[in-house]
């Protein structure tokens, strides 16, 4: 007899806490979701319908409690911006961020990034992808848990437009130097500070609170730009 088999468990990158959410926090989903946030679904994405001018996108993907999101958002209103997280509370807080500083270049989608790739993005669509310090699972038995994977690179290669980039940010080194190796030899990526090195931090990308703990605790801090090349 033939049993069926077990059905195939996707590997996540991020676990869902039920983690504390402030009233505000709650507030903000109730009331700013409906002008900020962009509805669950497969279909993709009409980047024309959802922003006020027809820039192509920058995507962040895990944007945390969103401060480096909105100051870019801030300084750059001649941008757009979608960002992508899983946890509310950060989204919340993100929105509250949002409505303070009446930003209207950016969206939120609340999801798995990589199924957001996959289903909602359309090809050759986004000027660039964002992921500041994704979370390193830094134990070896974890690492099939790491975002930045082979799979993930392709999803992203998709998305970008030619000459779109690529910026990654992290202050763990061993993930730093997987990700190198990762992308340097990933075919149709360019290392924008040239193969095998890290590049310096853009004047662009905002030292968040978290970053700037970590400078003074003495943590290193490693920036990956590779740029979609054909």
């Amino acid at each position: 007899m033939n049993l069926p088999s077990a059905p195939h468990r996707t590997i996540r990158s991020f676990v869902r806490r039920a983690g504390r959410i402030t009233s505000a926090q709650r507030r903000a989903l109730d009331e700013l979701w409906p002008r900020y946030g962009i509805k669950a679904g497969e279909a993709p994405l009409d980047f024309a319908a959802l922003f006020p001018n027809r820039t192509p996108p920058i995507v962040e993907i895990g944007f945390g409690n969103g401060e480096a999101l909105a100051t870019l958002a801030a300084a750059h209103p001649e941008n757009n911006y979608l960002g992508i997280e899983v946890h509310r509370p950060g989204i919340g807080s993100l929105l509250l961020r949002l409505d303070s500083g009446a930003l209207t270049n950016v969206r939120l989608l609340e999801g798995d990034a990589k199924e957001v790739l996959a289903q909602r993005i359309p090809p050759g669509s986004v000027q660039a992808v964002h992921v500041f310090f994704p979370d390193p699972w830094p134990k070896k038995r974890h690492h099939k848990r790491r975002l930045v994977q082979a799979d993930f690179v392709a999803s992203i290669q998709r998305a970008l437009a030619p000459d779109g980039y690529l910026h990654l940010a992290t202050d763990w080194q061993e993930y730093a130097e997987h990700m190198l190796a990762l992308l340097d030899q990933t075919p149709g990526f360019e290392n924008t500070a040239g193969a095998g090195n890290y590049a310096p931090r853009p004047e662009y990308r905002p030292l968040t609170k978290f970053e700037r703990r970590g400078q003074r605790l003495g943590h290193g801090v490693w920036d990956l730009i590779f740029r979609r090349t054909g």
